[in-house]
């Protein structure tokens, strides 16, 4: 295989600049039809038995992108013709901000893990809705038809959390027409203060406000939370209530954690990386507990999206077993390269 060389290889300089570089580079491939047909023909799957309905929406297949690693939906493209059946954009907040001090993603190659405290960097809602608006508008030639989009949505960091609702809202409301799902984003470790917002009044705050907002829409939006691996069993069970309360389309479990036990990578060169959220194959149990317990008591009721530590087929039936619905990658396309789409897809096809 070509790509754990060049991984080994891309390994060597700073993540963050490999990120780009290599995403600029597959723009350039998927700039001419030659460049995108030999890259579906290579990477994109089409099996029916792998089409899904989630809320409402039809999924070309169950494997997505989770947010983060599109944040300005500048990639929907290049991301499409490697065959996901979706891709969560952002997280994107109302105003553009720099995000946390570089550097600020590391690579765990021993535990198969990042370690990323970006911060909710991003060119803000506009540039977002616009760059949406020339996707949907455009023709796309995607095997197995338009991939899927979600809007992760979040808060300036400078906003306080009292007036976070007003923040969520607006990025609702701008991205209402050119998305199909939202996420509302209250668990990322790398914005001070966010995760307080998990609490059961602050959330409901903003949940019911955008749910308000929602159904008085001509055709409502799923809307769904993003949820962090550290919750305790009691703040799990608020957020099953609260998913009943507030009418959630659905949860994605999980965002990345703060714990660092259990690792191969030495104790001083993890605290040398600094805070962050870590994700990747450390976080898979742990994500998968989450997935199950959700599933047991919303008694499936609620739909739920599975990430944390999925790269291969194995690991997204682990996720699909324990309740999810759909399963999202991130670290794992990191490491297991452009094909990791099409592997899983292959192995779920064979072991439906």
């Amino acid at each position: 295989m070509i790509y754990p060389i060049l991984r080994n290889l891309l390994f060597n300089f700073p993540a963050e600049e490999v990120h780009y570089f290599s995403m600029n580079n597959l723009h350039k491939i998927c700039a001419t039809s030659l460049g995108r047909s030999i890259l579906q023909s290579q990477f994109s799957i089409t099996d029916k038995s792998l089409e899904k309905e989630v809320f409402g929406i039809r999924f070309s297949n169950p494997v997505g992108l989770g947010a983060g690693f599109d944040k300005n939906a500048s990639y929907l493209k290049e991301l499409a013709c490697l065959g996901f059946g979706f891709v969560e954009i952002g997280t994107v907040t109302p105003k553009a901000q720099d995000g946390n001090d570089k550097p600020r993603v590391f690579r765990l190659p021993k535990d198969k893990g990042l370690i990323n405290r970006m911060g909710f960097n991003n060119q803000g809602v506009q540039q977002a809705k616009q760059r949406l608006i020339e996707w949907n508008n455009s023709k796309t030639d995607k095997v197995g038809g338009k991939m899927i989009v979600g809007g992760n949505i979040g808060k300036n960091k400078l906003t306080p959390n009292e007036d976070a609702w007003k923040d969520y809202e607006i990025c609702f409301r701008e991205l209402f027409e050119t998305v199909d799902y939202f996420v509302v984003n209250v668990s990322s470790p790398n914005t001070p203060g966010l995760r307080e917002l998990q609490e059961k009044d602050s959330l409901t705050k903003i949940l019911a406000n955008l749910q308000n907002i929602n159904q008085g829409m001509a055709s409502p939006k799923p809307l769904l939370l993003k949820i962090a691996p550290d919750l305790t069993e009691d703040q799990l069970a608020d957020i099953v209530a609260l998913s009943f309360d507030t009418q959630l389309s659905g949860l994605v479990a999980t965002n990345t954690t703060i714990s660092r036990s259990g690792l191969l990578t030495p104790t001083n060169e993890v605290s040398a990386m600094g805070a962050g959220g870590l994700s990747g194959k450390p976080l898979t149990a742990r994500a998968t507990e989450a997935v199950s317990y959700l599933h047991k008591n919303t008694k499936g009721q609620i739909p739920i999206i599975a990430s944390g530590g999925i790269f291969t087929g194995v690991d997204a039936k682990e996720k699909l077993d324990a309740g999810a619905s759909l399963v999202q990658v991130w670290t794992g396309f990191i490491y297991e390269g452009p094909a990791i789409v099409k592997n899983i897809c292959t192995y779920l096809s064979a072991h439906q």
